[in-house]
């Protein structure tokens, strides 16, 4: 192995981070081995999520769902609700197709192969290469975005990302070893993620400072270099929160494609990532004494959205389209997505004061 791999691998031997879809090096040692179902549902999860965030989520979907068999047999429904608040909503919808066909054509059994696992959905470049390194030991460069900084800190490499996705990439398949490269993956990781972090890295305990051309040459926190973001456009639209008069609050289903995809949402205007909804409470989806309660702004992946937000009360519960009537103290059993929370509790501010336990 390289120099740097035997620190790193060294190093992740006795300060890897306890993680509850994670099997350590000890536990390796005394015969155990990754489940794939684990780490894929974990890898999905942590994609543009905190490792802090993710973790009661994980606990939550492996107790309702212990393999993937399992959660193949739970309605979309089911995993749409388990999955509220985690947000980017298509990777649910895409857990559970992954998991049918994991189920259906693969015997229950997650593929080996790099190639046969990225063809499955919401299976992209580094979740295929991560399931692969961590639960089949196959060597192949796991990247993500602390890997990328590693690497750009260890090599100095000064070309902005993305561009230089193709040398980060090629530098840490040169250094993944043929032995356990899922050690030595989560081990990157785990450095990015506690020592080599964006500002103020911990480069006096870092086990391989030492062979940072970053640290010897520059800053390290002026990488990776990155090109500068473009600024996020705004959308406008309306939500319209109605309660009855036995407390209940009017939900209907988003449509199964596009952004919230399946999702449960207060009625709102036509708004979308490219064109504004309609903000006027003229647009309101059925008769009601509707009055303004404010806004609420949420920041998606590409944009900006602002919803004017109305509310109307004592509405008869035969009143409007399809859907359906939710009492207010249980809106937390449904696939309820943040920018809906928002909406809804701008209209009534202790719906979710009582945050219930994941169950």
């Amino acid at each position: 192995m390289q120099p740097i791999t035997t620190k790193l691998v060294k190093w992740y031997d006795s300060h890897h981070r306890i993680l509850p879809w994670r099997i350590s090096p000890s536990d390796r040692f005394h015969g155990q081995i990754p489940d794939p179902y684990r780490i894929w549902l974990s890898e999905i999860m942590l994609q543009q999520t905190t490792v802090e965030a993710v973790k009661p989520y994980f606990n939550n979907f492996t107790r309702k769902w212990p393999t993937v068999a399992s959660l193949a047999a739970a309605s979309q429904d089911d995993v749409l609700r388990a999955w509220a608040g985690l947000g980017y909503y298509s990777r649910a919808r895409n857990l559970k197709k992954c998991a049918d066909i994991v189920s259906n054509d693969y015997d229950g059994r997650f593929p080996s192969d790099v190639t046969a696992l990225k063809a499955l959905p919401g299976i992209g470049d580094y979740t295929a290469a991560a399931i692969a390194s961590i639960a089949f030991d196959i060597p192949v460069a796991v990247v993500d975005g602390n890997v990328e900084r590693v690497i750009t800190r260890l090599y100095a490499i000064t070309p902005a990302l993305p561009l230089a996705k193709p040398v980060i990439r090629t530098a840490m398949q040169e250094l993944t070893p043929s032995k356990h490269p899922g050690d030595f993956a989560q081990a990157m990781m785990d450095l990015g993620a506690t020592i080599c972090t964006p500002k103020r890295p911990a480069c006096v305990i870092c086990p391989v400072n030492d062979n940072c051309q970053a640290l010897k040459t520059s800053d390290p926190e002026l990488f990776p270099v990155k090109s500068p973001k473009k600024e996020k456009p705004i959308r406008i639209g309306a939500a319209f929160v109605a309660v009855s008069p036995g407390n209940e609050v009017f939900l209907q289903s988003r449509v199964e494609t596009g952004l919230l995809g399946g999702m449960a949402q207060v009625p709102t205007t036509a708004w979308t990532a490219r064109t504004d909804g309609d903000t006027q409470i003229e647009a309101a989806p059925f008769a009601g004494q509707w009055a303004a309660v404010g806004s609420i702004t949420h920041v998606f992946t590409h944009f900006e959205l602002r919803l004017s937000v109305y509310k109307a009360n004592s509405v008869s519960t035969s009143s409007g389209a399809d859907g359906w009537w939710v009492k207010v103290e249980n809106l937390h059993g449904e696939a309820l997505p943040t920018v809906m929370k928002k909406a809804i509790a701008a209209a009534i501010p202790d719906a979710f004061a009582k945050r219930r336990k994941l169950e």
